[in-house]
C-alpha cells in the first residue's frame, strides 16, 4: 500500500504530455479514448467513428472524434426491374385492348351499314309482282285488279313495304270483304282475300234506261257485289219492301246462318217486317221462319219435322216458335 503523501497516479492516456500540477478534478474527468473505429447507427444510417484526435492546452486536454458515413448495405429501389417489366407489359396489353375495341367498333359499323343497305336499299329483297299469290277471290273479285294494286309497289324492298297501307288499297277493290297481306321472302307476297259472295238476288227498283228489270246481287252484309239480268241459279230471290233496310238485314241474317245444304234448297225469301220472314223451298214447301232469333234451334226443329213420318205430305212448316212448331 503506498504512503499517504505519495503523488496520485497519472491516469491520462499514454502518449499525452504530463502536466506539472494536474488537478484531481481533471484526473477524475479524464476518460480513456477508444482506440478503434466505433460504428454507430442513427435513423437507419450506418456511421463509424474514426480514431481520436487530441489537442493539448495549458490546463486540460480535449479529445475529438471524426465521424464518417458507413458504406453498408443499400436499400433497394422502390420499383424493381421485374415490376417495371410487368408495368410495361400491362401498358402494352391496355393499348392492344384499345386497338381491338376500335377495330370491333369499326367492323360493327361496317356490318350494320351493309345490312341496312341490303335490307332497305338493295334490289335483293325488292318486290316482284310475278311472285305475288292471290287466294280467296271467289266469284266476284277480279284478281287482275288486285294484282294491279300490288304492282304499284314493284321494286320496293319487302322490309320497307307498308303492308297495312297495301291491305287498305286491296280492300278498295270491288267484291273484297277482308284482306290479309303476308310477306313471302325474298321477293314475294301472299294476298289472302275474303270475297263478298252474293247470298241473295234482290229485284231492282227500276230498270236501267232502255234495259230490262234485273237483280242486284247482295252479300250477307247487304252490300251489292254484282248485277244480273236474271236470278242466278242456286241464289234465293229476296222480296222485301223497297227501302226497308231493317227487314232486308233480318232476311240476310237468316240466310247467313243457314247450313249450306238447307240454303241450297231455298228458292226465295220474303218478309213484310223483320219478324215475318218466310222461305219458299225448291220442292214447293213453305217455311214460316219468323225473326232471325234462335236460328240454329229452328234449323234443328225443321230438320226433325221434315224427317218425321207424321209430317209426310205437309207443305207448310211453321217454326217461328221453335218450341211449339206447327205443320199443315
Amino acid at each position: 500500500m503506498p504512503p499517504a503523501d505519495a503523488p496520485a497516479p497519472d491516469v491520462r492516456p499514454a502518449g499525452l504530455p504530463r502536466a506539472d500540477v494536474p488537478s484531481r478534478a481533471d484526473a477524475g474527468s479524464t476518460r480513456r479514448p477508444r482506440t478503434g473505429p466505433v460504428p454507430t447507427t442513427t435513423g437507419g444510417t450506418s456511421r463509424v467513428v474514426a480514431g481520436p484526435t487530441t489537442a493539448t492546452g495549458p490546463t486540460r486536454t480535449v479529445t475529438t472524434y471524426t465521424v464518417g458515413r458507413f458504406s453498408g448495405p443499400v436499400r433497394p429501389a422502390v420499383v424493381s426491374t421485374t415490376s417495371r417489366e410487368r408495368f410495361a407489359e400491362r401498358a402494352r396489353a391496355r393499348r392492344a385492348l384499345a386497338r381491338r375495341q376500335v377495330l370491333l367498333i369499326a367492323a360493327g359499323v361496317l356490318v350494320a351499314g351493309g345490312l341496312g343497305w341490303l335490307l332497305l336499299l338493295s334490289p335483293v329483297l325488292a318486290l316482284d309482282p310475278a311472285e305475288v299469290e292471290v287466294t280467296g277471290a271467289g266469284t266476284v273479285v277480279a284478281v287482275d285488279q288486285v294484282l294491279g294494286v300490288v304492282a304499284e309497289h314493284h321494286g320496293t324492298p319487302l322490309p320497307r313495304l307498308d303492308t297495312v297501307r297495301l291491305r287498305d288499297e286491296v280492300l278498295e277493290v270491288p267484291g273484297v270483304r277482308e284482306a290479309r297481306v303476308v310477306r313471302e321472302w325474298p321477293q314475294g307476297l301472299a294476298v289472302q282475300l275474303v270475297s263478298r259472295e252474293p247470298v241473295a238476288a234482290v229485284p231492282e227498283e227500276a230498270p236501267p234506261a232502255g234495259g230490262a228489270t234485273g237483280f242486284a246481287l247482295l252479300d250477307q252484309e247487304g252490300v251489292q257485289v254484282g248485277r244480273a239480268d236474271a236470278a242466278p241459279e242456286g241464289l234465293p230471290v229476296v222480296d222485301v219492301p223497297v227501302g226497308d233496310a231493317r227487314t232486308l238485314t233480318a232476311v240476310l241474317h237468316v240466310l247467313e246462318q243457314l247450313p249450306p245444304d238447307l240454303l241450297a234448297q231455298v228458292a226465295g225469301v220474303s218478309a213484310r217486317t223483320q219478324d215475318t220472314v218466310s222461305m219458299q223451298l225448291r220442292d214447293g214447301t213453305k217455311v214460316e221462319w219468323g225473326s232471325a232469333d234462335e236460328t240454329p234451334l229452328k234449323v234443328a226443329v225443321l230438320a226433325a219435322l221434315r224427317a218425321a213420318p207424321t209430317a209426310a205430305g205437309a207443305t207448310v212448316f211453321d217454326v217461328s216458335a221453335p218450341r211449339m212448331p206447327i205443320t199443315r
